[in-house]
């Protein structure tokens, strides 16, 4: 018997199909009584017995639970601007909030972790700073710390960076005083009409090792986090693109770390709390340090780089100088929302470091009319 082939898909039409039908029958709920509202129409949710758990209750049980040391959460928050606390949140969790909505977060999305317009499975700005948020809670909560803060920080740590990676910085150095930093960006310019919290905003301020020592220990954890996540899930990409194999990985860090990102993360989360456990400072015992450093050197050499990431890094650093100067010679060119900012210059490196990478490219193209083939390496000239 001859095989039959699978039917063709209905054709589009105005009429809706059965599944969004389905879909809009949901769109009030169901109705259990006059007053009660409920989301399946199939049987009743689970009951539960429960009072209202306003945040100076919260709190309250939180300070009991907290290591010595750890940061507390209190009231509204030392913000720059005083604002009244929130009635459920601690001040911390709203910064956490705040920054999840923000666009600078949501931008990340298109920025470089290690490749330029990365694709499907290759880390972006943004899962790195998921992956430093699951790093840093695992490490503070096994510590008694602040998880809520901590979270803040490592997810608002990277909303400083230019589209591009770090090739960005060495762009926009030339145009600000004292040079560019992400970290120092991210917190006193991308965030700062948030009004965050202080501690929140040193901990993102300061969690490049290059800094000070930040103000809190929730801040040195997410500063241990961002170099544990970002050596590993680097190579794991690298990996995935073929470019350096696990076997080429040095004895020093498989014997210590294992060659995967999973056994590598696992053994240096449990570095650093077996470090503040037995000595009470959050760092790491010298052999898991080595192996760290040994594993972040190899990335150096062999990915960050190698000779297409430095053509990449030239490519960016081209695109994004030329924007900066664009916009600071037209300054009508820069949308309404940017005219806040007295000076021009800072408004012009403000505005090419929010761009997402596809974004800065196109916007090179359209206005100064960029060559497509000199667009960075990895960057889908006619996406």
């Amino acid at each position: 018997m001859e095989e039959q082939s699978p039917a063709p898909p209905a054709p589009l039409s105005g009429d809706p199909t059965q599944r969004q039908q389905e879909w809009v029958s949901t769109m009030h709920g169901s109705t259990a009584s006059n007053n009660l509202v409920l989301a399946h129409r199939d049987a009743p949710p689970p009951r539960i017995s429960a009072h209202r758990i306003l945040r100076p209750e919260r709190e309250s049980r939180s300070s009991d639970l907290l290591a010595e040391g750890a940061t507390q959460a209190l009231g509204g928050g030392n913000r720059a601007i005083a604002e009244e606390p929130d009635d459920y949140r601690t001040c911390f969790e709203r910064d956490r909030d705040r920054i999840l909505h923000s666009p600078a977060f949501r931008r990340l999305a298109g920025k470089t972790q290690v490749f330029v317009f990365p694709d499907d499975h290759q880390r972006t700005r943004l899962t790195h700073a998921l992956e430093v948020a699951q790093v840093a809670t695992a490490i503070s909560r096994a510590l008694g710390l602040n998880v809520a803060l901590t979270e803040a920080i490592a997810l608002g740590h990277d909303c400083g960076h230019g589209p591009g990676g770090h090739a960005s910085e060495d762009a926009f150095d030339a145009f600000i005083p004292g040079g560019y930093h992400h970290a120092v960006w991210g917190a006193d310019v991308v965030l700062e009409p948030l009004n965050l919290c202080l501690e929140t905003l040193d901990g993102i301020r300061n969690h490049s090792w290059s800094r000070p020592t930040p103000m809190t220990p929730e801040g040195v954890v997410v500063s241990w986090a961002d170099r544990c996540a970002y050596s590993s899930h680097d190579l794991e990409d690298a990996t995935s693109a073929g470019i350096v194999r696990l076997s080429e990985l040095p004895t020093e860090v498989t014997e210590v770390l294992g060659q995967t990102r999973r056994e590598q993360l696992h053994a240096l989360i449990v570095a650093v709390i077996d470090c503040a456990t037995s000595t009470g400072v959050i760092g790491m015992d010298t052999a898991k340090a080595s192996a760290l450093s040994a594993l972040r050197s190899f990335n150096y050499e062999f990915i960050y780089n190698r000779p297409d990431s430095i053509a990449q890094g030239r490519a960016v650093i081209d695109v994004l100088t030329a924007l900066v100067e664009h916009f600071i010679a037209n300054p009508g060119a820069l949308p309404s929302t940017s005219s806040a900012e007295s000076d021009p210059v800072t408004t012009a490196v403000a505005y090419v470091a929010g761009m997402t990478d596809r974004f800065a490219f196109d916007t090179a193209e359209r206005l100064l009319h960029w060559p497509a083939d000199r667009r960075p390496l990895g960057i889908d000239a006619h996406g």
